[in-house]
């Protein structure tokens, strides 16, 4: 069994070396234990500090694509070197490395295929309380769109196996982190979360420039996502609330229409059956995405299988089953 620990770089010269130095060379259940370096189209000594505080791989981009790209590249990486299973970190040593025994324990006992810490964010203490209700109410909403009890669902402290991990597959350009969560509750991944630590904070964020923009992009994320995995009850819902408003108005026409005041209210007619139009059309636009998000799966599930094909595993799978074979028994006499 092989576990890699991945850790998307951009410009961390200053912060990787104490990020290494907390991460474990050995863990219970895993016979080798890796670390492998996202470069991000660093600009300073990220790969060469890398490089000589002995990181196993280390697999670069040109130039900066951003973290959920970096993410993406990592898993692949991952997998193509044989990991069973992966571990996902910050390169700014947010995260306690002493922790990673007990972030993979549900994978290594075969309970679930993705794990996400949990950082108790109550506890953070350079956490202001607007980023603390924030958190808060973001992981509500992203725990309703994936129908997981993930508590903290913006922590890219999070492990995989390896049937999770080629099961997933990262399409946002901001963060991973809130779509990995949504699409493994859609693809009923099994999806557990375990309390860890963190260490003081070594420098600030970079993947926001103010809260309000973080909101904002997070929330686009949530919306794109979910209507990706559910187009035909959003697109349906919306449709009813148009229809609905419609009737409301048409009803309105017809009381007033009733007691002969008609005339004075053609515009709520009007406005009524644009309405009733626009939601049966919306109602119609959510049995076609209903179709694509259909023809999604079974487009990913022939990527499950390509992937499966490019790293080896049904050779992998072939050859356990060889071992495993019980012999002929000899024929009866």
């Amino acid at each position: 069994m092989k576990l890699i620990i991945q850790i998307p770089c951009f410009n961390e010269e200053k912060t990787l070396p104490t990020t290494l130095g907390d991460l474990p060379r050995e863990v219970e259940g895993f016979d080798t234990v890796e670390w492998l370096i996202i470069d991000d189209g660093s600009t300073d000594r990220t790969v060469e500090v890398a490089r000589e505080h002995g990181v196993h791989h280390i697999v670069r981009h040109t130039g900066n694509k951003g973290l959920a790209a970096a993410f993406r590249t990592g898993l692949n990486a991952c997998l193509r070197v044989g990991a069973d299973a992966i571990v996902n970190t910050d390169g700014d040593n947010q995260y306690n490395g002493a922790d990673i025994p007990k972030l993979v324990a549900p994978i290594v006992r075969g309970e679930a295929d993705m794990v996400i810490g949990d950082r108790q964010t109550d506890t953070i203490e350079h956490f202001s309380w607007t980023k603390k209700r924030l958190q808060h109410l973001g992981s509500w909403v992203v725990r309703q769109a994936s129908s997981t009890d993930v508590p903290d669902t913006t922590s890219g402290f999070r492990a995989f196996s390896r049937e999770g991990a080629m099961r997933l597959n990262v399409v946002s350009d901001f963060t991973y982190t809130l779509e990995t969560i949504i699409q493994a509750g859609r693809k009923n991944i099994a999806v557990s979360h375990v309390p860890i630590r963190t260490n003081e904070k070594l420098r600030e964020s970079r993947l926001f420039g103010s809260i309000r923009s973080y909101v904002t992009r997070s929330m686009s994320t949530i919306v794109r996502i979910y209507t990706t995995y559910q187009p035909l009850k959003v697109f349906m819902g919306i449709g009813a609330l148009l229809f609905f408003a419609g009737f409301v108005l048409g009803a309105r026409f017809l009381y007033f229409y009733a007691i002969g005041d008609g005339d004075g209210h053609v515009q709520s007619l009007l406005l009524a059956v644009l309405l009733m139009s626009l939601g049966f059309q919306t109602g119609l636009t959510g049995l076609l995405a209903d179709l694509i998000a259909n023809n999604r799966k079974l487009v990913e599930e022939t990527l499950w299988r390509v992937r499966r094909l490019e790293f080896g595993d049904t050779d992998k799978e072939r050859e356990h089953s060889k071992q495993t074979e019980p012999a002929n028994e000899p024929a009866a006499v």
